[in-house]
């Protein structure tokens, strides 16, 4: 039975679909046959982030519309045998989404024997947004430990509680915290929230901390997401929070400073 596990976030550029990159990545080379999918109609990013930007042939609206079948569609890695990449299109609107396409896709992978289905999701409360949430059994919610990203990932997770599939059935869906572009001398300074600023705010625990880091932006541009440094402190984090995913513990490489920052009173800190 394939897990589906929706990586999503109340606003853009907070390093979501880098995220999904890595996450997939670290299932698949643990041994998980994994799928990685791009929600995000018209804004087409995964597939640069994967590398694979020039073997898309047919997309996920392709599968959805019966232009291709999901075997034409789905782009293998060529790092990891086990993991594939469905892109989204570039030159569709976000209604060419339609939940019974984005079931029965979700459906096929899991009876070809994939154990995880990343779904990278749209910012936000869009139609591309709402179908990634619907059928996750798990969500990662990624936030910047800054103000905004924090009460715009807010009313997400106020969807994920009530939007969901499980939700709908009566089950909570399990949602966990990914933080990222930390940096524990900014904290410190007072001009970012620490780590327990942002649990608090959110009430979700931090599966992962990705540290505030050029090497994240330099491998996204090499098309090798960062969790493949293994030298980089932001690659070692990403493998962590996988880890910490599949039930493992580890410790936090930041772990939450003491001294709490200015944007915490608002909270209540």
């Amino acid at each position: 039975m394939a897990e589906i596990i929706v990586v999503t976030s109340g606003k853009g550029g907070v390093g979501k679909t880098t995220s999904s990159a890595s996450i997939a990545i670290g299932l698949a080379r643990r041994g998980h046959k994994t799928a990685v999918i791009d929600f995000d109609v018209g804004l087409r990013n995964l597939d640069l982030i994967m590398g694979c930007e020039r073997r898309v042939v047919y997309d996920f609206v392709n599968v959805i519309h019966g232009e291709a079948t999901l075997k034409q569609a789905l782009i293998k890695d060529k790092r990891f045998d086990n993991l594939f990449v469905l892109a989204a299109s570039q030159t569709r609107d976000k209604e060419a989404l339609t939940r019974d396409g984005v079931e029965k896709v979700l459906k096929d992978l899991a009876a070809d024997g994939f154990e995880y289905i990343v779904c990278d999701s749209p910012a936000g409360i869009e139609k591309g947004a709402f179908l990634a949430m619907y059928f996750a059994d798990k969500a990662i919610v990624v936030v910047n430990p800054e103000v905004s990203s924090v009460r715009d990932s807010d009313r997400i997770i106020g969807l994920l509680d009530s939007k969901t599939r499980r939700a709908e059935s009566g089950q909570p869906l399990p949602a966990h915290l990914l933080l990222t572009r930390y940096s524990p001398a900014r904290v410190a300074s007072g001009e970012m929230l620490s780590v327990g600023d942002v649990e608090e705010g959110l009430g979700l625990k931090a599966i992962g901390v990705i540290p505030e880091s050029p090497d994240v932006l330099n491998a996204s541009n090499k098309g090798e997401p960062v969790i493949l440094e293994t030298a980089s402190e932001a690659g070692q984090a990403y493998e962590d929070a996988v880890a910490r995913l599949l039930g493992e513990e580890r410790p936090m490489r930041f772990p939450p400073l003491e001294k709490k920052g200015f944007f915490s009173k608002l909270f209540g800190g």
